[in-house]
């Protein structure tokens, strides 16, 4: 590219070193004498690039006018008029005359040679009102570049009405460039919120072969996926007409990708080229976002069959009405039809720098639209940004400006500081020389072939605002007012994360979130774990706090199951009060007699025992609560069973047996056979305590949305030895009792011993069969309800009955009644 631009400027130098090109216009109105000369550059004609690749220049008045590059020239020559004249908003240059060199820049290679021009100018041999302090212009990105470079060598303050490239904000490169045309970084930002808006993530995008049109597509194609916008294709199109199958290629490309959204990032000279290809295949169901060159150019909105093409909508550069503007030109329209054929031959010789005679153009009578208005206001503003600095290097605040000699570097600096308001637009340049403008969001708009531009919102780029009215916006859906859609992927359920399905993260397949996991927003793609406290169900978006699940003190049914307990704890030592004021008589003792006692205070310690099933686990009463039950109560079993053992060894084993039997109840064997028994289970509880410390704990796997709140070791081994010795009592207990189911009435035990341990063991059945399936505070109730039948099984059914008879039978409590039911006994055998 450099090599070819070097190439270029050899050619034109060569040119001008020979003589062929004329500097000065003799062109009517192209050139106006003056102080201090102001150059601009004007695309005032169509003219091709040459296609053979070598340097050319071509008549730029050969190629068809371009009214919108006739409109941006009398902006220029307006502005100056009112600033000579002082009719403008303020006087700014008093006593001191603008004058300007106008240029027409049918291309590139005619962009070059007037920057040629200009820099051959900035010699020391002319004077201030023939050496140009500044240039407006040019029109596009691509004919600025090479300008911009010249000038920057020799600082000439350079202001570009058009040329929206972000690679001319580069000041180490471009140093004397400024504009007033936003940068095409605002632009893809203005683009890049309207696809956010409107919920646009698959989207194409095609641009003009040029600087303007390339460069703005790998900006929108770099910052479009940070947002989550996916480009399904990038196509380019070419700036020769001629170029017919690549068109209908890049048109066959989008229906292939069946994206409803493509961006149009191109000049509209290009463009207005490829949409009859659109139209041509009958493409009518798409939204189009067009760049601010075209989109609001007549140039595009002109052509045949274009509303059929869907909807367009578009950023477009601020309106601004220019006052008198329309009346200049026609005035200049008027002139020019009383300027004679033969005048403008005379003074139209010159074939290629200003050649172009101004009253022909004016005689076309170009309609001003809206598109034209509004780029004329930004040539209307270089001009007077121009002549501010001018104010400011003259020193004409004190009423009168000094004529001096300006060089354009001095002006340069003073352009950097200027500040002033043109109607109710704010103008100055930030450090890259760009203005602070935003844009206004256009939508075409169709009655019948009826076209008009209908805005519909703002953009402002600091700070990035997008303000747009969708009520105003007419759809090219049935009912008009459903956004079209453009996506590769519907949105995921709530929950489910994305699985990328290709190259593109806009095209997926969903998948629901796991139980105990949730999606998080941020990160679409993967499901991410709850905490340990926290629980969610399948295809969740958050994590809940899980149930806490302990047998509260202020829950009604610890409340029953309290005054339960207190039932049973008050029977118990009632029983053992009776039982102790009547101990020597004989239902005392044969109930055991002090043993009576001891098996009462068991019961006492084991229904105290469910206390430590209450409220929040403490670490003493995990240690506490499995063997003080179990320690009391087999102290109760044991004394039970040596009683009964006691009892069959009389009636049935005495006889067979004296010597054993006797020396068993002389030496204290019952007692220790108690002692014995219950030392053994509370060697265990201790061991087992001892090697694996119960403690509080949370059981965060038994409900995935409840923490049960426990104590650990519940089931362990230990555990489960303790349960069988209680099972081994229990069964011996039974079985002594069994075999006296003979034995006289009031030695006859069989019956409520039985009914005990069926009423304990289906109680503790119950509970373990519950424990297997359910955690809370349930199943703890029914541990403690387990523990409080337990003790009332053997209350009720060895010492009610006995307390019965010592209570309300006192007649049966007498030895003549003992012994003669043992004389009945022996009898019956």
């Amino acid at each position: 590219m450099f090599g070819a631009v070097f190439l270029s400027l050899g050619w034109l130098m060569l040119q001008l070193a020979d003589g062929e090109l004329d500097y000065m216009s003799q062109g009517q109105g192209m050139q106006l004498k003056g102080d201090f000369s102001i150059a601009g550059f004007f695309p005032l004609h169509y003219a091709d690039e040459p296609t053979s690749g070598l340097p050319a220049l071509g008549r730029c008045n050969e190629g068809s006018a371009n009214q919108h590059g006739y409109h941006l020239m009398q902006a220029m020559r307006f502005a100056v008029e009112e600033i000579n004249n002082n009719t403008g908003p303020q006087p700014i240059l008093p006593g001191v005359t603008l004058g300007y060199q106008m240029y027409d820049i049918c291309s590139i290679s005619a962009s070059i040679l007037g920057a040629l021009d200009l820099v051959a100018l900035q010699s020391p041999d002319y004077t201030n009102s023939q050496r140009p302090v500044g240039l407006v212009g040019p029109d596009s990105s691509s004919n600025t570049f090479t300008p911009a470079t010249l000038l920057g060598a020799y600082l000439v303050p350079q202001i570009s009405y058009e040329a929206s490239n972000e690679m001319l904000s580069n000041k180490f490169r471009y140093p004397s460039f400024f504009r007033t045309i936003p940068n095409d970084k605002n632009q893809v930002a203005a683009m890049i919120q309207l696809l956010i808006r409107f919920n646009w993530t698959w989207i194409a995008i095609i641009a003009s072969d040029n600087a303007y049109g390339l460069q703005g597509m790998q900006t929108l194609s770099q910052e479009a996926p940070k947002y989550g916008i996916c480009i399904a294709y990038q196509g380019v199109l070419p700036i020769a007409s001629d170029k017919t199958q690549t068109m209908k290629n890049v048109v066959e490309s989008i229906l292939r990708t069946k994206v409803n959204t493509i961006v149009v990032f191109s000049s509209k000279t290009v463009v207005k080229n490829f949409f009859p290809f659109v139209i041509e295949k009958k493409v009518t169901d798409k939204v189009w976002l067009g760049s601010e060159d075209w989109v609001a150019s007549s140039l595009v909105s002109g052509l045949p069959g274009i509303n059929t093409i869907g909807t367009v909508l578009g950023v477009s550069i601020k309106y601004a009405a220019i006052s008198g503007y329309e009346v200049f030109e026609r005035k200049v329209y008027e002139a020019s039809k009383h300027t004679s054929d033969k005048q403008e031959a005379s003074n139209s010789s010159n074939i290629c720098l200003q050649s172009t005679d101004l009253y022909t153009l004016a005689r076309m009578n170009f309609p001003l639209e809206k598109y034209d208005i509004t780029s004329s206001f930004n040539v209307y503003t270089a001009v007077y940004a121009l002549a501010h600095a001018l104010h400011q290097a003259l020193d004409c605040d004190s009423g009168e400006c000094q004529k001096r000699t300006v060089y354009p570097w001095e002006l340069l600096l003073w352009l950097k500081e200027v500040q002033f308001n043109l109607g109710n637009t704010s103008v100055y340049f930030d450090k890259s020389g760009d203005p602070p403008t935003g844009y206004d969001i256009i939508f075409w708009i169709w009655r019948g072939m009826n076209f008009t531009l209908r805005e519909v919102g703002t953009f402002s780029p600091d700070p990035i605002t997008l303000t747009l009215d969708t009520n105003l916006i007419e759809w090219h859906t049935e009912d008009s007012s459903t956004v079209p859609p453009s996506i590769c992927s519907p949105p995921c359920p709530r929950g489910h994360k994305k699985l990328q399905t290709g190259q593109h993260a806009c095209c997926f397949d969903c998948e629901a979130c796991p139980p105990a996991t949730f999606l998080n927003l941020s990160d679409p793609t993967n499901c991410q774990e709850c905490l340990p406290e926290e629980w969610s169900p399948e295809s969740s978006e958050q994590c809940l706090n899980r149930t806490v699940l302990l047998l509260a003190w202020d829950n009604p049914l610890s409340i029953a199951l309290l005054f339960f307990m207190a039932s049973c704890v008050l029977m118990t030592s009632s029983s053992a009060i009776i039982l102790l004021i009547n101990l020597n008589t004989p239902v005392a003792k044969s109930a055991g007699g002090r043993t009576c006692l001891l098996m009462l205070a068991a019961l006492t310690v084991a229904a105290m025992s469910s206390l430590c099933h209450f409220g929040q686990p403490s670490p003493l009463a995990c240690i506490l609560k499995q063997p003080l039950f179990i320690f009391s109560f087999t102290v109760c079993l044991a004394s039970i069973t040596v009683r009964a053992l006691q009892v069959v060894c009389i009636f049935k084993f005495a006889s067979k047996l004296p010597p054993a039997y006797d020396k068993w109840t002389k030496n204290h064997g019952p007692e220790f056979t108690i002692f014995l028994v219950s030392v053994t289970i509370l060697l265990i509880s201790v061991l087992r305590v001892a090697i694996t410390p119960p403690q509080p704990s949370q059981d965060l796997d038994f409900y995935k949305d409840s923490i049960v709140i426990e104590c650990s070791n519940t089931l362990s081994g230990g555990s489960g030895l303790e349960l069988a010795y209680v099972a081994l009592l229990s069964i011996l207990c039974f079985s002594f009792s069994y075999m006296g189911k003979d034995l006289p009435a009031n030695y006859n035990e069989a019956k409520c011993v039985t009914f005990s341990l069926m009423v304990y063991m289906i109680s503790w059945m119950s509970f373990f069969t519950l424990y297997l399936i359910s955690r809370g505070p349930f199943t703890v109730a029914a541990q403690v309800f387990a523990i409080l039948f337990s003790v009332l099984a053997f209350l009720g059914g060895y010492f009610l009955p006995k307390i019965y008879i010592i209570v309300l039978k006192p007649q049966m409590n007498t030895t003549a009644h003992f012994q003669n039911c043992i004389q009945m006994y022996t009898m019956s055998k």
